[in-house]
């Protein structure tokens, strides 16, 4: 068997290498997640750490890895008190591919078909109970299976209740994902459920990288003969990891120290007290693998350093990190606090009057001065500087109908490998639907001559579980940016809209694009990408002004969706087209109108999905935006009601209307 690389080997990630350890101390932490570009060692690092984990006294033949003296309610149980033995910890890796069955378990088919009885069959939570469970590009994870493994790793238990099974089990482990941003993002209330968050990328030193490569080479060369070369160094962390543990109980932690850390939390506005409790129990684990009996500042340090970059995004489309300056100054300010005497405990006193005016809405709109209303004459108007963008808001789900096969996210309905079993089949479906068989060859029985325990089954009996999921769709964007559309209050409130959407597509896995039409003619702003901050960032550059192409910018969406259906002919589209309804043209004769219309007809006819945004505002109100949108055969929405306030599923309630 060929070794694992070894921890003490690895040349450089201080960071990462620290936030393993600490949450080898120090279990309750929350796990680590790695992020960095590929081929930065993140896999072999995380690997590597499970040679140095102390061996386990575990209960002889025991499914669940009991500890004899700590775990009493085991599936398995009741464990004689007195047997035990020792074995490593393990490392289990969770492949991206994997289902929920693998996952929590589920119910032991072969026990079930031919001794006719219920059993549970564990999965890998039970497995990793007491290890270390490793998730490589968790960014790419079903949703629904990150959520479990989260809630599992935060409770110490895994909950199964499925298919005429109840189960609960221990499932303590050390969390442990990695992810390439280019990849796409976690989202924000998943990264949370993370205790501490590394950011790696490859050493820009000379030195550094020939070192790196010298040490791998020298690895494939001879693998048994480079680990045994380091077998002490790992071993001296070992036996720290062991000590570090044993005296984390009794190590301190001030209640200075305990105010700076809640400073600190408070400067950097994170929502919720879970960065406090992780920054406080990292802290502990830092004091006690230096040695120390009691909590310093740079055991603060320290923690936050590594517990609040992913914490302080304030928005998806913010970069996640710490600037030090930024530190400084929150550190700074937390040891004021830290120094401050405690406030007696006591009701609170009333806020005074703040004599603060009324709020004013934030999107009211004056009317348009001469100098903004569009120029519709000549063959364009005057450029206007982007427009800062109105404050989000969180958007209504717009769905594609019917039953897609696409990528899997979390806006439209899916036919999925994973997901709710929705009904059996005897043709369709993956996997077995267990109470569907059963059920499908209970009546024969007699008829078969069954005699025993267990059922006889015939090819016939066998249903297929079919599973609904989501899928994530290609969003594309087709704005109007024309001069009827630049009133600088109107154009902030549509670009508010489409930061709103972006948000929305990002927290369900769409690809985003984005076509603009000014002037004389349409352009691809953003090609279709997962990087919806890449959108975000183009909208807020976009200028506006001049004739109105609207037919342009629907052909060319049409064109661009006729490529990314070649390119990827599972993932469905939806066109999100946010214009007044008006259509001019700079070329000679024709009906700008009806050109639009015509255009409309073909993504119709495609069967493209569309929601239409009347951006159309005024006493005085043409309706353009409707008629473009029958012609699409889909919903219109007014720009307000792109809130989620109302009921989801604007383009499905349409398409059944």
């Amino acid at each position: 068997m060929t070794s694992r690389y070894p921890f003490s080997a690895v040349v450089g990630h201080d960071d990462l290498r620290l936030a393993l350890l600490l949450n080898a101390v120090h279990p309750g932490i929350g796990g680590v997640l790695v992020r960095g570009e590929k081929g930065t060692a993140k896999s072999t690092v995380v690997r590597a750490l499970a040679a140095l984990l102390p061996e386990l006294a575990v209960v002889p033949g025991c499914r669940f890895g009991c500890d004899p003296l700590v775990d009493t309610a085991c599936p398995d149980g009741p464990h004689p008190g007195d047997a035990a033995e020792r074995r490593p910890a393990k490392l289990v890796e969770l492949p991206v591919g994997a289902t929920e069955d693998r996952l929590v378990g589920s119910l032991d088919l072969e026990r079930a078909l031919t001794e006719g009885v219920r059993a549970y069959q564990p999965g890998l939570l039970a497995a990793a109970h007491r290890g270390v469970l490793y998730v490589d590009e968790v960014n790419l994870l079903h949703d629904h299976l990150v959520d479990l493994l989260l809630d599992a790793a935060a409770m110490g238990r895994a909950h199964v209740e499925r298919e005429g099974v109840s189960i609960s089990h221990a499932a303590s482990f050390l969390l442990v994902g990695t992810m390439n941003p280019e990849e796409g993002e976690l989202r924000p209330q998943l990264l949370d459920r993370f205790g501490l968050t590394v950011a790696v990328r490859a050493s820009r030193e000379v030195a550094t990288r020939a070192e790196v490569i010298r040490r791998r080479l020298a690895y494939e060369a001879d693998p048994e003969g480079f680990a045994a070369r380091w077998e002490a160094a790992d071993a001296e962390l070992a036996e720290r990891i062991v000590t570090a543990r044993a005296a984390l109980p009794t190590v301190e932690l001030p209640d200075s120290e305990l105010r700076r850390i809640a400073g600190v939390c408070a400067a950097f506005e994170v929502d919720g007290m879970r960065a406090d409790l992780v920054v406080a129990r990292t802290a502990a684990a830092h004091a006690a693998w230096r040695g120390s009996e009691v909590v310093e500042e740079s055991d603060v340090e320290a923690a936050v350093r590594l517990a609040l970059p992913h914490r302080k995004r304030r928005d998806p489309f913010d970069e996640p990190g710490l600037e030090e300056e930024q530190l400084a100054d929150a550190m700074r300010q937390a040891a004021e606090h830290a120094d401050d005497e405690p406030e007696p405990d006591g009701p609170p006193e009333p806020d005074g009057p703040d004599g603060g005016g009324q709020p004013t809405p934030e999107n009211s709109e004056a009317p348009e001065s001469p100098d903004q209303r569009p120029n519709q004459g000549g063959s364009g108007a005057t450029d206007r500087a982007p427009a800062t963008p109105a404050p989000a808001f969180r958007a209504r789900l717009l769905q594609v109908p019917g039953v897609g096969e696409g990528a899997p996210g979390r806006r439209s309905r899916a036919r999925a490998r994973t997901g709710q079993v929705v009904r059996s089949s005897t043709a369709d479906g993956a996997g077995l639907h267990v109470v569907g068989t059963l059920a499908a060859a209970a009546p024969h029985q007699n008829s078969r001559g069954r005699s025993g325990p267990g059922l006889l089954l015939r090819a016939g009996d066998v249903r297929l579980s079919v599973r609904e999921g989501k899928e994530g769709n290609l969003v594309l964007f087709v704005v109007d940016a024309s001069g009827s559309m630049a009133a600088r209050q109107r154009m902030s409130a549509v670009s508010g809209a489409v930061i709103s959407l972006l948000r929305d597509a990002y927290q369900r896995r769409d690809k985003v694009g984005v076509v603009t039409f000014r002037g004389a003619a349409a352009e691809v702003a953003l090609p279709p990408t997962t990087s919806v901050d890449a959108a975000a960032a183009r909208l807020r550059r976009m200028r506006t002004g001049g004739r109105t192409p609207l037919a342009d910018g629907l052909l060319k969406a049409r064109r661009l969706l006729e490529v990314e259906r070649l390119r990827d002919p599972r993932r469905r589209p939806l066109l999100v087209l946010l214009t007044d309804g008006r259509a001019t043209s700079t070329g000679a004769g024709g009906d700008p109108m009806r050109d639009a219309l015509r255009a409309a007809g073909l993504l119709s006819a495609d069967g493209t999905a569309s929601v239409v945004v009347d951006c159309e505002h005024g006493p005085i109100r043409l309706g353009l935006a409707a008629k473009v949108a029958v012609a699409l055969d889909g919903a219109c929405l007014r720009l307000e009601e792109l809130s989620a306030d109302q009921v989801a599923g604007v383009v499905r309630a349409a398409r059944a209307a």
